[in-house]
């Protein structure tokens, strides 16, 4: 059984995990996802289904994040 300041911590490093992810799916979200997928240029309905996806694999996200167009 977890202690009370295990389980705090553990809480803790998932709010942050979230937190992270949180602020790299909005930030893919807003432009990146267009020079990765082309398909979804003016998709704009269904970028709200890949949060849940992308909030929990934000380190991939962020290792395949396509660079910037020259």
């Amino acid at each position: 059984m977890l202690s009370a300041e295990a389980a705090r911590l553990l809480l803790g490093l998932l709010a942050g995990y979230g937190a992270g992810g949180l602020a790299v799916a909005l930030a893919f979200l807003a432009g990146p996802i267009e020079r990765a997928t082309p398909a979804a240029r003016g998709a704009h309905a269904f970028r709200p289904l890949l949060l849940p996806g992308l909030i929990l694999l934000w380190p991939l996200v962020l290792w395949r994040w396509p660079p910037p167009e020259r």
